[in-house]
């Protein structure tokens, strides 16, 4: 390659705001805000029609997040989709904030397709009572969204139609996504293939990072003596 051809790497000019400062940081400074996060009016609907149900209201990067108690999730949902036309579920996943006082929360991404808006809904769960009502009449779309909040934090979805594990055993006894839940995952507690035709199942599927010797695989040769 040509001496003509070869350049230095360039870094993409972006708006970065640390967390630590985010209140340093005015939105009005974002170069990245949408239209379609402005919905004011959205929020001025939903207090007037819910009041105290809106727990609280918060911006940042021009996005608006609004927390409402889990109990009131499906009439919110089915309103915003009704009544204001916000009628896509994007995405729908869980959150370990790892308190000790309502340590989970499950997060809505709604789209007006109609309007080009779009909100976040969250709402906090106990560790002491880990469930909260399905959307999934609401929205269909939040059926496998909720099989796989299950099945990472252990939320339960009241009505799901089938909640059932999306990636892990039904037997497994973890939850992966959780906070206490090693990177390594939990030896034994999800047995592998067997490595070779004739070895045991693969009970530990990192060996060489809990200090074991990795077993060989059936294509590679022993090591000569």
């Amino acid at each position: 390659m040509s001496s003509e051809r070869k350049s230095s790497p360039t870094t993409l000019s972006f708006h970065f705001t640390p967390v630590d400062r985010a209140e340093e940081q005015p939105d009005t400074e974002n170069p990245h805000i949408k239209e379609t996060s402005e919905v004011s009016e959205t929020i001025t609907a939903l207090k007037e029609r819910f009041g105290d149900a809106i727990e609280d209201v918060t911006i940042y990067a021009g996005e608006f997040t609004i927390r409402i108690p889990r109990k009131e999730i499906r009439v919110v949902c089915a309103f915003l989709k009704d009544n204001l036309g916000f009628n896509y579920l994007a995405s729908l996943a869980g959150i370990d904030r790892f308190t000790e006082k309502d340590r989970y929360e499950v997060f809505y991404n709604l789209v007006s397709m109609s309007n080009n808006k779009r909100l976040r809904l969250v709402a906090r769960i106990d560790e002491e009572d880990l469930t909260i009502d399905s959307i999934c009449d609401v929205y269909r779309a939040a059926d496998w969204n909720e099989r796989e909040c299950y099945d990472m934090f252990g939320i339960r979805f009241n009505d799901h139609p089938d909640l059932r594990r999306i990636f892990m055993p039904e037997d497994f006894e973890y939850y992966p996504l959780r906070k206490e839940f090693p990177l390594l995952g939990v030896p034994g507690s999800l047995p592998l293939p067997p490595q070779t035709p004739e070895a045991p199942l693969t009970l530990d599927p990192f060996p060489a990072a809990h200090g074991r010797k990795p077993a060989k695989s059936f294509e590679e040769e022993a090591p000569s003596e």
